[in-house]
């Protein structure tokens, strides 16, 4: 009998010691919840979807100070931000492509205002549907559209401005055909029948007919007898290359060419736009790039200044833009 109590007393002891500790290790209840839910997010299967997405935000900054530096130098710091956002559709047949760029870019230095180094705007969305798997042919339809943020000047001359947003402003909507076993690694799109169009909403800008809109018309007086055209539109053949390769590891080269001419007005002198980037991946949120931008426009006439003072405009010229940075990119 004896046997059967201490047994008993020790299994209550025991059953409540136990209790204890429970309670003692017991976590609180948001952090169960948070546990359950994190455990149930990694079983469950997500949700199967055609869509992708992506949403980076970068910003390169460098700098230089001097400080009895006898070799002379000016301070100097340097920001470039940019935002890129992605939303792209794909299936067996079917694939639409959607994606908004914005880049800016200041320098500031020491006896100078803040001067400008970057300024984009950019829009492109593209369909593209083939009749069968087999088939790396699709049917596609293009548009895009770019401009700027705010005004451009030919330093150190702030007083005038040489563009604008919306001018000039760029829309190309096209239709053809695009080939690609991969169409995000590599593309090629030519359109028989592309339309472009070139906006300048600047009245005094347009009035000196800049980027290939008609100048105004003056009279003996030179009084305005109609003011410049604010369009110009133009229908022609667009060419399109791009490329996405892994060149190395954690180097990726991105290269995309544009080419275009139009049917009407100097049919065979053709528009280059060609972008080329190398990024090198350091880690998850720091990357560098060496970029190359090179354009040729027609319609974009460059202006010299003559021995007499006076602006003079000269024919159109070869753009080249180059850049190297290192900063932090993020993913959202």
């Amino acid at each position: 009998m004896k046997k059967i109590f201490f047994f008993s007393l020790f299994s209550l002891l025991l059953l409540f010691g136990v209790q204890v500790r429970a309670q003692h290790v017991a976590f609180p209840l948001p952090i169960k919840k948070n546990l359950v839910k994190r455990l149930t997010e990694q079983l469950a299967p997500k949700p199967k979807t055609n869509w992708k997405e992506v949403n980076r935000v970068g910003l390169d900054l460098s700098e230089v100070a001097f400080v009895n530096w006898n070799a002379g130098g000016s301070n100097s710091i340097s920001g470039l931000a940019e935002l890129v956002l992605e939303r792209n559709y794909s299936d067996n047949q079917r694939k639409w492509r959607n994606k908004l760029t914005t880049r800016y870019g200041v320098n500031s230095q020491e006896g100078q205002e803040l001067r400008k180094t970057d300024d984009m705007l950019e829009v492109t969305s593209d369909f593209g549907y083939r009749r069968d798997t087999i088939s790396n042919w699709y049917y596609s339809a293009k548009f895009r559209f770019a401009s700027q943020f705010t005004n451009g000047y030919k330093y150190p001359d702030t007083s005038t401005p040489i563009s604008q947003f919306m001018a000039p402003g760029y829309v190309f909507l096209g239709v053809g055909g695009e080939y690609g076993q991969k169409l995000d690694n590599l593309s090629i799109y030519a359109s028989p029948l592309t339309y472009k169009s070139t906006f300048v909403l600047d009245q005094e800008l347009a009035n000196n007919g800049a980027f290939g809109v008609d100048p105004a018309i003056y009279d003996d007086d030179g009084n305005i007898i109609r003011q410049g055209s604010n369009v110009n539109s133009e229908l022609g053949i667009l060419l399109q290359s791009s490329l996405n390769a892994k060149v190395m590891e954690n180097i990726n080269l991105t290269n995309l060419v544009n080419l275009y001419t139009d049917y009407l007005n100097s049919f065979g002198n053709i528009d280059i736009d060609w972008e080329m980037n190398l990024n090198f991946k350091v880690n998850s949120f720091v990357l560098a790039k060496v970029g190359s931008h090179l354009k040729y426009d027609n319609d974009v006439k460059i202006t010299e200044t003559n021995v007499n003072g006076e602006e003079v405009t000269m024919g159109a010229r070869t753009q080249w833009k180059q850049q190297l940075g290192i900063g932090v990119v993020v993913d959202f």
